[in-house]
């Protein structure tokens, strides 16, 4: 089971509820029947931790992400990049067995797949801040 392929499925779920407002029940639900792989390569109960997780920790989430944006406002930021910020934080804040590190380095592989270089930098210089204050 894939730790980092189950890591990128918890974004791309993250953000699929960002577009269809769908709850995490109903998108990991969708997810499931519609799943094209071997569903036993993925860890179902890691995504289902972060997508409720994220949802019922988002205020606060996002507040520590406007906390240490400079010159920009949430509302500016990509979908995508929002969405992986807040499996970031998440991961960082809220599971004990993911180092903070891991979660940074991580989600700046998720970028690199999913947005551009300068969202690279971007995700990398909040997380990096909101690490140094932890």
């Amino acid at each position: 089971m894939s730790r980092k392929l189950s890591r990128e499925k918890a974004m791309e779920l993250i953000f699929s509820t960002m577009l269809t407002k769908e709850s995490y029940d109903e998108a990991i639900e969708t997810f499931v029947d519609n799943y094209e792989g071997n569903i036993k390569d993925i860890d179902l109960s890691y995504i289902t931790e972060v997508l409720k997780g994220v949802d019922e920790n988002k205020d606060s989430i996002d507040e520590l992400i406007k906390a240490n944006l400079q010159k920009w406002s949430i509302d500016r930021i990509s979908k995508v990049n929002l969405a992986i910020l807040r499996l970031a934080l998440y991961e960082m804040k809220y599971l004990s067995d993911v180092p903070e590190k891991v979660a940074i380095n991580e989600a700046l592989e998720i970028t690199k797949k999913y947005s551009d270089e300068k969202s690279v930098s971007f995700i990398n210089g909040i997380l990096d801040k909101i690490y140094k204050n932890m």
